[in-house]
């Protein structure tokens, strides 16, 4: 067996990694334990209020982060000043371009978060050294690339509410991938603003369709951000997953 298939409760691990959800299913669980003492050495854990930048997009970059906790909205600024949302990133998700001088995009907390930040010339070696590394690499930026051509096809073709449940199943399907449970419950992570301008809609409609969903018992909705989902596959099929 590999070495980085070692039990987590392997005592060269260090303490941090052990229970870290990166180091099963993000791009540390392709660290051998001496590799991931290393990265150890030189990581900060770091807590991160909502709304703080992570990632400025024309600023160079001199780190990246595995997302512990929390979630994390990309953005995009256009010529005129005007910022799109042109994505999400969750917990395990590793934050930041490898191999660009910038990340071409800006990256902000949407809640608390949580991150693992490290140096970027430590990865970028550690990526040299480990073919697996870059494997893992690889496989986040196919799947980034398949959910953004999903979400191509979520703006292009659903109607408003489908918009809007594809939405907040998004999100339900993210904020705890492992569970069995066919019901979830979360925070929103964007207010009624950005949830607008992620699907291309207005607040006004945003709010009809939540509305809708809720007198429709496919969510409850507490609080203004608080949702329950009790059936998964009632919100998909209103998604039309």
């Amino acid at each position: 067996m590999d070495a980085h298939r070692k039990d987590i409760h392997n005592s060269e691990l260090p303490v941090l990694c052990r229970a870290c959800e990166a180091r099963h299913r993000g791009v540390c669980g392709a660290l051998s334990p001496s590799q991931l003492v290393s990265l150890n050495k030189q990581s900060t854990r770091k807590s991160v209020e909502a709304g703080t930048e992570l990632i400025g997009e024309s600023q160079e970059t001199k780190n990246y982060a595995n997302i512990i906790s929390g979630v994390v909205k990309l953005t995009k600024m256009m010529s005129d000043g005007r910022q799109q949302i042109v994505g999400l990133q969750f917990a395990p998700d590793f934050l930041g371009r490898p191999f660009r001088i910038d990340s071409g995009i800006s990256a902000d907390a949407a809640t608390d978060v949580n991150v693992c930040s490290f140096p970027k010339t430590v990865i970028e070696r550690m990526i040299k050294e480990s073919p697996e590394l870059e494997h893992r690499l690889l496989e986040q930026t196919l799947k980034e690339l398949d959910e953004a051509r999903d979400w191509m096809l979520t703006l292009g073709r659903k109607t408003a509410s489908e918009k809007v449940a594809s939405f907040l199943y998004l999100i339900a399907t993210h904020v705890n991938p492992d569970s069995e449970s066919n019901s979830v419950s979360f925070q929103l992570p964007l207010t009624r603003s950005d949830i607008a301008d992620f699907l291309g809609l207005t607040i006004e409609t945003v709010s009809r369709q939540l509305t809708k969903l809720r007198k429709d018992r496919v969510v409850l909705i507490v609080n203004n951000r608080h949702v329950e989902v009790p059936d998964l596959d009632v919100l998909a099929e209103r998604a039309l997953q």
